[in-house]
């Protein structure tokens, strides 16, 4: 039966967007409410299902759980961008090194150098 619940939703969200489509000629606006329909209602016979149900737990423990995280701070959060552009900038400086390095080799070795 569950199976069944879960196909009926996966056919709604497929008749929003045939929808979408074969009503071409309406205005834009309602077309995408009709897709937004769909989705709507495949989520609701989605969760009628025993799956359905169990996401829906998963989804508020994941809620639960992100709130007690313990998220940096600003000045954290500017600090750490900050290293991390710092060392983006010194790789970049390395690897081109390395490239212009290896571009002069190649050069002398072929003879093709000034």
């Amino acid at each position: 039966m569950d199976k069944a619940k879960i196909a009926l939703g996966v056919l709604c969200v497929i008749a929003g967007v045939a929808a979408y489509y074969y009503f071409s000629e309406y205005a834009v606006v309602l077309r995408v409410l009709m897709v937004l329909a769909g989705l709507v209602a495949g989520a609701f016979v989605a969760w009628l299902s025993q799956p359905g149900k169990e996401f829906l737990a998963f989804a508020q423990e994941a809620r639960a759980e992100a709130g007690r995280v313990s998220w940096p701070t600003r000045k954290e959060t500017m600090q750490t961008t900050a290293i991390v552009f710092a060392f983006v900038v010194v790789m970049a400086l390395f690897l081109f090194a390395v490239d212009a390095s290896l571009a002069w080799i190649v050069k002398l070795t072929t003879g093709r150098g000034a």
